[in-house]
């Protein structure tokens, strides 16, 4: 797996890492047997994706849970992030929404992050956190960026977080951030089919010497071609309503997919490493979360890790993709 600094850390790790959404299992994706899950995180170690990311919201705690008994042992070896900022222990905060019976609501106040991280450091049986997300910012009124940032900051003096992060953050955002201090990485979505972050985002990343860690590179599955047009989204599942999951969308994500069988011979790969392999070469800055909860899935996202595209074949993927955004629009 090769490897690349997150920002200026001095934290190594993966071009590839591990989201552990699925993990939490919930409406949003559906009961998983969790010793499944611990195999799966232990063989991302092993693969070289030493990169574990989690959330509280994701299953309400139970992946963080999850993760923290895969990592018993073996802490040293993973690099780990968490996130603060939405909570459902009470009703303050803005944003309200409810999944699974909890009422979740968006606080980045210095309390509620600082009870946040608390709750994480015990669900995750470690006395500290790699890399420290602000999960989604505050609208207009919400919690000054200021107050958040001394708080993350005395957690960083404390010793119990390493690396500050913001996750679904604009640059205007992460001007104020970087006014108090350094933020090292930001996570937003982005694959090679949503390229909204190359408006300005990853140049600003790019020019700031941030990570910027990519989630949904795959679109939630779509991009590894095991979809069909006859796939149906079950009520309430994750994909419900996104853009690309959409029948009259998917039709142009699936031809172009169709197009590339030469360069899955090529390289000797599945269409998901390909897409993996082409978020990689975008950016020296990027890093790739995938999701997976299986070791299979572990061991397919990790062959795209050495996977090296020559600059023809990913000229060519970009204008394949570019047509098909453009038919979708």
């Amino acid at each position: 797996m090769r490897t690349r600094e997150i920002g200026e850390s001095g934290l190594i790790t993966g071009v590839l890492s591990l989201g552990a959404w699925a993990i939490g299992g919930g409406s949003w994706w559906g009961e998983n047997d969790d010793s499944l899950s611990v195999r799966a995180i232990h063989c991302a170690l092993d693969q070289g994706l030493n990169w574990i990311d989690t959330a509280p919201v994701y299953g309400f705690g139970h992946s963080e849970e999850v993760v923290g008994r895969a990592l018993k042992g073996r802490r040293e070896s993973a690099v780990l992030s968490t996130k603060c900022g939405l909570q459902w222990r009470d009703a303050n905060g803005t944003d309200r929404f409810e999944r699974d019976g909890h009422e979740v609501y968006r606080n980045l106040s210095a309390r509620s992050i600082r009870q946040d991280l608390e709750d994480s450091l015990r669900r995750l049986q470690t006395d500290y956190i790699d890399i420290y997300y602000t999960h989604w910012q505050a609208p207009e009124g919400g919690t000054p960026i200021a107050e958040t940032m001394t708080e993350l900051l005395k957690m960083k003096q404390e010793g119990k977080i390493r690396v500050i992060g913001a996750s679904n953050v604009t640059t205007a955002h992460l001007d104020e951030y970087l006014k108090y201090g350094k933020v090292d990485v930001v996570q937003e979505k982005f694959s090679l089919l949503d390229r909204r972050v190359e408006a300005s985002l990853l140049s600003y990343c790019e020019e700031h010497k941030i990570t910027l860690q990519a989630y949904s590179p795959l679109e939630q599955g779509l991009l590894t071609g095991k979809i069909t047009m006859d796939y149906e989204i079950p009520e309430g599942s994750v994909h419900e309503n996104k853009f690309w999951w959409m029948p009259e969308h998917r039709q142009f994500a699936l031809q172009m997919l169709n197009g590339w069988s030469d360069l899955t011979e090529k390289y000797g790969c599945t269409l998901g490493n390909l897409v993996i392999a082409w978020m990689v070469a975008r950016s020296k800055y990027l890093n790739v979360l995938g999701g997976a909860r299986k070791i299979e899935q572990v061991e397919e996202n990790a062959k795209a890790g050495e996977l090296v595209l020559e600059q023809a074949d990913f000229e060519r993927m970009t204008r394949d993709a570019n047509a098909a955004i453009a038919n979708a629009k």
